[in-house]
């Protein structure tokens, strides 16, 4: 994303309306289509990555694995395997 001067760009007038609510700062204009913006990590696996991880977490829990040899196999912490196994158990079985 690069920096364009507005007067270079933009119709006079729509220049002095913008300049009633912001002058000399810099400003982001989105794209008309940015609401169909894809989420973090759909577009490279890594958000299906995570998730089939975090279920292989979860049943590898469910089977009598303990917090500490999940951490240790998955280099994360305990507190993350906490977290890994408490939401995605509120996935599979919801109430």
């Amino acid at each position: 994303m690069g920096y364009i001067n507005g007067k270079d760009v933009l119709p006079a007038s729509l220049l002095q309306e913008i300049q009633k609510y912001v002058q000399s700062e810099l400003i982001y204009i989105p794209r008309e289509d940015d609401s169909v913006r894809a989420g973090w990590g759909d577009l490279n696996g890594t958000r299906q990555s995570l998730e089939r991880r975090n279920r292989e977490i979860y049943e590898r829990y469910a089977k009598g694995t303990s917090i500490d040899e999940l951490a240790n196999h998955y280099h994360l912490s305990r507190d993350s395997i906490y977290k890994i196994v408490y939401k995605t158990r509120k996935v599979l079985q919801p109430s």
